[in-house]
């Protein structure tokens, strides 16, 4: 066997193994090193901006609120019972002819006043006048018949009987003078008492019949004042307790007057009582059908704590007021707060509200301003003095 020796042969091993690749667990490891230092650099990052926001927060406190403070009193609030209803007059009436006529005469004025007494319509009446001429003749006849049977009679010159039939006679002609009389002041219409008359209803020439109204009357010196309360409120009323009054035509006025009736049964069908006061009303200012808001003044009760009516916040899920604290901040400083405190309402008296459960006397609250709020904020009381309460509710 011969051996060739080749050119450029070197003195190697000629089957030599390829290099081997990089094994994949170090593209493993390679990989989730570069992951986990992102994810740490992220988290690290966020907690960063939150500890950095957290700081910028608490070193940019928002500036206090400005606001109106009031304080809760203990006081004795008016026991009052309110109530809608209407006047009346106590005496009103349209004036009428008791019998039938032709008017001849108007004798008034539209709206002058007139007194009791007074002539309003004339009817005519010239059958009655001489029906009464008639009546007063007969009764001269029968007055001298009458003289000349007693002279005779006293002196025995003639009967008894005589002087009886003269002195029919003579009654019968009064008995007619009388009834003529009363028809004839029929036929004269007179104002039934004094007060203020109305707008004509008749004419000169106009035939009228028996109750046909002529003009109406009205005594304005004093007025009725009709309302009703609820069954569970009548238990508080007597007569005699002091009623006030308002009228849309005299908004800020009072008027007063006391009750003279109550009604003795209570309706079926609304279980409301019907109340009746007397009103004075000098100036005639006050009209019969006004629609009228009273006031009934019950006895007092206790001392109760009130706040302005501005001060609760009336929401579905209860009322509530903010009242206003003090604490030390860390520097020593002294800063105020408003803590939104619930409460229990009761009745509202001339821009109070009674509070009957919430609240203590002297509590600081806030009475404007309460829309900037929320609990717990910092607030600073305002030296510009609360708007004041309207005496009524604005109308749209």
């Amino acid at each position: 066997m011969n051996i060739v020796a080749e050119h450029k042969i070197s003195g190697e091993p000629i089957d030599k193994a390829p290099k081997r690749p990089v094994r994949p667990v170090r593209w493993f490891i390679i990989v989730g090193t570069l992951l986990a230092v992102l994810v740490g650099g992220l988290v690290w990052f966020n907690y960063f901006r939150g500890q950095m926001i957290k700081q910028f927060f608490a070193n940019n406190k928002p500036p206090p609120v400005a606001v109106s403070a009031a304080e809760a009193k203990s006081e004795v609030v008016p026991n009052l019972l309110t109530a809608v209803g209407g006047l009346a007059a106590v005496h009103q009436v349209d004036v009428s002819a008791d019998v039938n006529g032709r008017v001849t005469e108007i004798k008034f004025e539209p709206g002058t006043r007139v007194e009791a007494g007074t002539p309003l319509v004339q009817l005519f009446d010239t059958p009655e006048q001489g029906d009464l001429a008639n009546y007063k003749a007969q009764a001269t006849v029968a007055q001298l018949s009458l003289d000349r049977a007693k002279q005779l009679a006293s002196r025995q010159f003639g009967p008894q009987a005589t002087v009886d039939q003269a002195q029919a006679a003579y009654d019968q002609a009064q008995a007619g003078i009388a009834k003529t009389e009363a028809l004839i002041s029929q036929k004269l219409v007179r104002a039934p008492f004094s007060g203020d008359l109305g707008m004509r209803k008749v004419e000169v020439g106009q035939y009228l019949t028996a109750g046909t109204a002529i003009v109406s009357l009205t005594d304005l010196s004093e007025l009725w004042a009709n309302f009703t309360v609820t069954e569970k409120d009548s238990g508080s009323l007597k007569v005699g307790q002091v009623v006030r009054l308002k009228v849309d035509a005299y908004p800020g006025r009072t008027f007063e007057g006391k009750i003279t009736t109550i009604e003795p049964q209570i309706s079926t069908d609304t279980r409301n009582i019907r109340v009746q006061a007397t009103i004075a009303n000098p100036e005639r200012i006050l009209k019969p059908g006004m629609f009228v808001t009273t006031t009934v003044v019950l006895p007092d009760k206790p001392a109760v704590i009130t706040v302005p009516e501005t001060a609760v916040d009336y929401t579905l899920y209860g009322d509530s007021v903010f009242v206003i604290t003090e604490k030390k901040e860390e520097d020593g400083k002294t800063s105020l707060s408003a803590v939104r405190t619930f409460v229990q309402t009761g009745n509202r008296v001339e821009g109070r509200v009674e509070i009957v459960k919430g609240l203590k006397p002297g509590d600081k609250v806030v009475a404007v301003g309460q829309l900037k709020l929320q609990s717990g904020a910092p607030v600073s009381i305002s030296t510009d003095p609360a708007p004041a309460i309207p005496a009524q509710p604005p109308r749209y």
